[in-house]
């Protein structure tokens, strides 16, 4: 599938058939995630695929009651560590999230070029999902994804501001 296709028609999928995710599909998706690029090739990322159908029960309640999240045949649950290299100016900190947040997206074009569906979710409840993972005190949730073929088809939106809403050149105007 041609690149601009993938993006152009990567969507927030929220329902999901039943079929399973062939392991090869995941090793390849997965594996786009692993080579994705972070500040000074830190790689701060885990990134934990649950197929436990009551562990993605669990998460439910504590990703804002977001009931197609659990029927998703895997659901992966990108986490990052902070480890205190700081990148200058106000990053700092945040660079972690900008890290995972980039390893994420590869997964989810990834993901649209094998055909899945992903929805990246945000609000969730970090400490109740670093307790029922059992995520170390150093780590934590940057977002979740469930992944699987979807029930309807993919397609282009039209919801996206026009360029010149968006682009600016030299300066912020």
């Amino acid at each position: 599938m041609d690149f601009y296709e993938v993006i152009r028609t990567r969507r927030s999928i929220r329902s999901f058939r039943t079929d399973p995710v062939p392991d090869d599909v995941l090793r390849r998706i997965l594996g786009a995630a692993r080579i994705a690029p972070s500040g000074s090739n830190r790689q701060p990322w885990k990134f934990i695929v649950i197929r436990d159908e009551d562990l993605k029960e669990k998460l439910v309640p504590l990703a804002g009651r977001q009931v197609f999240i659990a029927e998703a045949p895997i659901v992966i649950v990108a986490c990052g560590s902070n480890i205190n290299y700081n990148r200058g100016g106000y990053m700092g900190d945040m660079s972690v999230l900008v890290d995972v947040a980039i390893a994420l997206d590869h997964l989810t074009l990834a993901a649209r070029a094998e055909g899945l569906g992903t929805c990246w979710i945000g609000s969730f409840d970090n400490s109740g999902i670093k307790g029922l993972l059992r995520i170390p005190s150093e780590a934590n949730v940057v977002a979740l994804t469930p992944l699987g073929y979807p029930r309807g088809i993919f397609s282009e939106t039209g919801l996206r501001k026009g360029m010149e809403e968006i682009v600016c050149e030299n300066y912020f105007d």
